[in-house]
């Protein structure tokens, strides 16, 4: 049985994150995923400047966000960021953003990243030694 890494980090709606309509527009949803993964980052020290510092970045292949609540400017919602093990050389993670009041789910989403070289950008095919240590330290492996 695998364990599961979570972090959750409540926030509030900024006005900056709303449309015309006073709701907040659909992209920013990507954002608050960033959110999550930066947090979780931080709580699991697994941080993008860690990935830097052992020669990679890992930007974001795909991207899939299904909405089911909307959310206005001022609302608070808590976002959910759950770590999905996997053994191929790349990043998968889900999110559930919720409404701390409530707890009606308000959007999931999922997110893949990838290990490309920092200097030539070129894609890792195996697991870079710092991550599969960092997998061993937190009981995945």
């Amino acid at each position: 049985m695998q364990k599961n890494l979570i972090h959750t980090i409540e926030q509030e709606v900024k006005f900056s994150e709303v449309d015309s309509l006073g709701i907040v527009w659909h992209g920013h949803y990507v954002r608050y995923f960033e959110d999550g993964r930066e947090a979780f980052g931080k709580k699991y020290n697994l941080k993008y400047l860690d990935y830097y510092a052992h020669g990679y970045v890992v930007p974001v292949v795909n991207i899939q966000c299904d909405y089911k609540q909307v959310v206005r400017y001022g609302d608070r919602i808590i976002i959910e960021t759950i770590y999905v093990p996997c053994e191929p050389a790349k990043i998968n993670f889900k999110y559930r953003l919720l409404n701390p009041v409530t707890g009606e789910l308000i959007v999931t989403g999922s997110t893949t990243q990838v290990f490309l070289s920092k200097d030539k950008f070129t894609l890792q095919l195996t697991n870079p030694d710092f991550f599969t240590d960092w997998k061993v330290a937190q009981g995945l492996i």
